[in-house]
């Protein structure tokens, strides 16, 4: 069996080979991984472990803090911040846990925008296709994961970040219901919205990720028998739109839970999605929330180049008064009672993760129409999921010429019970 330093050697040296044109780390810890790497392969000879994530190689997105230097979240703006104090909370638990901490992962400006550009560190090619975009704003994260640098990477979730890059890249990608992971130590967009989730090439391993990045014990992942689950399809605007390929998948993917037992119907969320929409009519909640992170700048004006899809919509939402927030707030409140209650007739929601394959990164540069109404696009099924205080998972989706995404979503704090029933319709679909 090969060992973690050698594992960790060859990614290493195939990442020396490209660093004049890195775009998917902005950071590495060479040293201080193979220190990781060595002690691991150690305890595995003497027969120790410190658990499943013990010699994992993990990468981490550029919004956690690392103890003795600034934590940029993608920005110029930050690279001349104080130094973090201490490791973010989940930076500490992945090392206690013995994973193998290679770098810091690239991600679109301040965690905002679905395209997963970036015009300070480059946009990382997608890895099935690097002409193609790699979906944010985990951009860095998903591609590391789908060229195998890193078995998980470690991403945030405030509107389908974690999500969105998993069903393009051809990854999983874990949404946790918010809260369940603790922020502190990762820089904010939306204190309502953002969750840290994992991506990885299997649901097990995500598992064993969020288990230790939400201070549990990790235990065996064991699937959900998919006989007599209810799964409820919420067709209507979530499937506006969708590409005929991505479409056949999805309904083959249903076909087959419900050709082993799986009781497949539809639940309509429309009228909860227009209450929604009408709630966050004039701001959305994550661009109200990172206004108010950002608003002394914002004021002030920047003192480097900020990314104008990100600084226009936050300028924006500035002038938002606090009485339209707060309304906003209450209303969402509302409407996660109401869905809570519309989902205890199923137990997983299920549809496409995203209704499209990655576009190419030239496109959506020289066509900002058709940017603007990709994002939306891309974001419009997975920010339901935040929106509504859900938890969700996206898992790649058969027999795709371009990657793409079935998502599962769940109740609030059902996260188990959905990476159990996640990992039976895995094995369904690899089967």
């Amino acid at each position: 069996m090969q060992s973690v330093r050698d594992r960790l050697e060859i990614i290493l040296s195939r990442l020396a080979n490209r660093a004049a044109d890195e775009k998917v780390y902005t950071k590495l810890y060479v040293e201080a991984a193979r220190a990781a790497a060595t002690g691991a392969d150690a305890r595995h000879k003497a027969g120790v472990s410190l658990g499943p994530l013990d010699g994992t190689i993990v990468s981490i997105k550029d919004l956690f803090d690392v103890a003795g230097e600034p934590t940029t979240a993608g920005s110029l703006m930050l690279r001349t911040a104080a130094p973090a104090l201490r490791d973010a909370a989940i930076v500490g638990r992945l090392r206690q846990a013995g994973a193998v901490i290679l770098g810091k992962t690239n991600m679109t400006e301040f965690a905002f925008t679905a395209i997963g550009d970036n015009l300070h560190y480059g946009t990382p090619g997608n890895a099935a296709d690097a002409s193609l975009i790699p979906g944010g704003s985990s951009s860095g994260a998903a591609v590391a994961v789908g060229e195998g640098s890193s078995d998980i990477s470690i991403g945030s979730d405030t509107g389908g970040s974690v999500r969105i890059p998993a069903s393009l890249n051809g990854v999983v990608g874990f949404k946790p219901t918010a809260r369940r992971v603790p922020l502190a130590g990762a820089f904010r967009l939306s204190a309502t919205l953002d969750s840290i989730g994992p991506l990885a090439r299997s649901v097990a391993d995500c598992m064993a990720a969020d288990a230790i990045m939400a201070g549990e014990e990790p235990t065996s992942l064991q699937p959900i028998p998919l006989a007599g689950l209810r799964v409820g399809i919420p067709r209507g605007v979530l499937f506006d739109e969708t590409q005929a390929e991505v479409a056949a998948a999805f309904e083959q993917c249903i076909g087959k839970i419900g050709q082993v037992g799986g009781r497949v119907a539809d639940l309509p969320i429309d009228d909860l999605i227009a209450e929604m929409r009408a709630a966050t009519k004039r701001a959305s909640i994550a661009s109200m929330e990172g206004a108010e992170v950002h608003a002394d700048w914002l004021a002030a004006g920047a003192s480097v180049p900020v990314d104008p899809h990100v600084s226009g919509p936050l300028s924006r939402a500035l002038t938002v008064p606090a009485s339209a927030y707060i309304r906003t707030i209450r209303r969402r409140t509302e409407l996660v009672a109401a869905i809570e209650e519309r989902l205890q007739a199923i137990d997983v929601l299920a549809l496409p993760t995203v209704p499209m394959v990655a576009p190419s990164i030239a496109a959506m540069a020289g066509d900002e129409a058709l940017r603007d109404r990709t994002e939306g696009l891309l974001l419009r099924n997975t920010q339901v999921a935040n929106q509504f205080d859900l938890c969700a998972i996206s898992l790649p989706l058969p027999g795709m010429r371009l990657p793409a995404g079935l998502m599962l979503v769940a109740r609030n704090g059902h996260d188990r019970r959905l990476l159990g029933i996640a990992a039976a319709v895995e094995a369904l679909l690899r089967g």
